[in-house]
């Protein structure tokens, strides 16, 4: 990875006993922001720890000297250096004087994004979660970047606070070929979203900080033009978004719907429940755990559902080692959730199934390191025709069999297992879960046992 963060040009504007410290500090490429309060010794925030810079503590003219020298500062108290990526907030008393700055270290990445490359070349919209400071706006500058000058694409970042591209007319060459469009007051926001479908055609959007119900219904209105999107919002992982009413909609939004006593009863839940309420805006979501951590869910959509009725969902996790070396993996399965409400099980198996679960250790599911498995299956009351097309699908991964003691997993029509009370006692016996679908379907089918093959 190639870093550029001009921290000079950031170190020039402070007083000079914290430039001579800062300026001689071995380690300044871990830097991530300087802690200037007024009658308090300034501070330097790094990725090991924060460190005193000076015995001497922060008067009013060394505030003055700061602000004199960098660009004014708008509604949200920050302000910027000319053709830096570099951001200065500052602190007001009652009075509205300044007397604290935090000055944020701006840097352009280069290559951080290689964990990723293959979802942009998706087409997919992509939302980017993580907590503040993890380095979300840094990813999205090198999306930028990579999407127009590698993909030759037509981006615009709407850059809302001047983070994405600096504060300058002129933006950062860390952007590339992009355009940026710069928002005058933080409540317009959404309104320059639209402006920027409207007038300059766009082929990607760039929105960072999504953070109320008119910019998350900006961007689904964005995304239903046939815009590609890449946007970041604040939140630990999509759980929490779900929970969020202002932000639902990016994920398609959450209704209470009330079912049938029939259906509450196959699911195992009470009559009134959360679904989702349409497509999301988002195809792909990524939670940012750190920079050389990510979590993935490939089909946002799927994920949503899954979580709202407490089923087992399976999240992609992708590390960088200090070799450079990409690891792919998956997320445990949620035992809990697999056994109270799965789809596929009948209520009548739930009890054979945790036997099994208990026993097997999820060796035969999908792992946390995506361990191919054959999987030995005993179909019951489905055609050879039905047979054969499974075969096909799955090729080598599966095995069919004729012998119940050699199956690892019974597939069978439901209403035809239910009075097979003899099979069912065999399968408790071996410990062999039984898996119903409604009608013979190789959607059904292909549905259960894609969480089982890796």
């Amino acid at each position: 990875m190639n870093i550029d963060d001009d921290l000079e040009k950031l170190l020039n504007n402070l007083p000079f006993f914290i430039y001579q410290h800062l300026n001689n500090y071995s380690n300044k490429e871990k830097l991530i922001e300087i802690v200037l309060d007024l009658g308090r010794r300034p501070e330097a925030r790094f990725t090991t720890g924060p460190e005193y810079l000076s015995q001497k503590v922060i008067s009013w003219q060394d505030i003055d000297y700061v602000t004199k020298r960098i660009s004014k500062f708008s509604g949200e108290n920050r302000a910027g250096i000319e053709r830096t990526l570099h951001r200065i907030s500052c602190i007001r008393n009652r009075q509205f004087l300044i007397n604290g700055l935090t000055c944020r270290v701006g840097r352009a990445i280069f290559g951080t994004i290689s964990v990723i490359r293959d979802l942009l070349e998706s087409g997919n919209s992509i939302l980017i979660l993580g907590k503040p400071g993890v380095g979300k706006t840094t990813i999205i500058r090198e999306i930028a970047r990579v999407l127009s000058d590698e993909m030759e694409k037509r981006v615009i970042i709407i850059d809302t606070s001047n983070e994405i591209a600096g504060d300058s007319d002129v933006p950062h060459n860390g952007i590339g070929r992009a355009r940026r469009m710069q928002v005058p007051k933080t409540e317009l926001q959404y309104k320059i979203m639209f402006e920027a479908i409207e007038n300059h055609m766009p082929q990607v959007i760039i929105i960072d900080e999504i953070g109320t119900e008119l910019e998350a219904l900006a961007a689904r209105t964005i995304a239903e033009k046939g815009v590609q999107l890449v946007g970041t919002t604040h939140g630990n992982c999509l759980e929490n978004l779900i929970k969020n009413p202002s932000l639902s909609d990016l994920i398609g939004g959450i209704q209470y719907v009330t079912i049938s006593d029939e259906e509450a009863k196959r699911r195992g839940t009470q009559k009134s429940i959360l679904e989702r309420k349409s497509y999301p805006a988002f195809q792909l979501a990524i939670e940012v755990n750190n920079l050389s951590s990510w979590t993935i869910h490939e089909n946002v959509e799927n994920s949503v559902d899954l979580i709202l009725r407490g089923n087992f969902n399976i999240s992609q996790t992708r590390t960088i080692k200090n070799n450079e070396k990409l690891i792919i993996n998956y997320k445990n399965l949620q035992k809990n959730f697999l056994i109270k409400n799965s789809r596929f099980l009948n209520r009548e198996m739930i009890s054979i199934h945790r036997n099994w679960f208990d026993a097997n250790k999820i060796k035969n599911l999908r792992s946390s390191t995506l361990k191919k498995t054959t999987l030995i299956i005993y179909p019951y009351s489905l055609s050879k025709n039905l047979i054969r097309e499974i075969l096909t699908k799955f090729g080598t991964k599966i095995i069919i069999t004729t012998q119940i003691k050699q199956a690892t997993l019974i597939i069978g029509l439901k209403k035809h297992l239910r009075q097979n009370f003899r099979l069912k006692n065999l399968a408790n016996k071996r410990n062999i879960p039984i898996y119903t679908i409604n009608q013979r379907s190789i959607y059904q089918i292909m549905r259960l046992l894609q969480f089982f093959i890796a």
